[in-house]
């Protein structure tokens, strides 16, 4: 079974959930387009996964990061970043 990191990040008020496939060009990654509005609830990210066809692995555990546009400045806008540990539903390659 491949695990993939799945990821939601936030940029512009809009929210977008994508699986990191190492080796695949971004353009090809599954994604879901939450739109604009509040943080997508553990549920709904689930719900997505399982439309694009993945599941959490066991003991997954969900973390946020905040990530900033420029580093090194205290004052660039910053951005969050969710990623949690998936597989593919049927346990094979998606």
């Amino acid at each position: 079974m491949s695990e993939h990191t799945a990821q939601v990040s936030s940029r512009d008020g809009r929210w977008l959930l994508y699986v990191v496939r190492m080796g695949v060009p971004v353009s090809q990654w599954p994604e879901h387009d939450f739109g604009p509005g509040n943080v997508p609830t553990p549920a709904e990210r689930s719900r997505a996964l399982t439309h694009l066809g993945f599941v959490f692995t066991d003991g997954a555990e969900r973390a946020w990061e905040e990530c900033s546009e420029r580093p090194d400045d205290d004052s660039s806008p910053a951005w969050l970043l969710a990623f949690v540990q998936v597989c593919s539903r049927d346990g094979g390659l998606s």
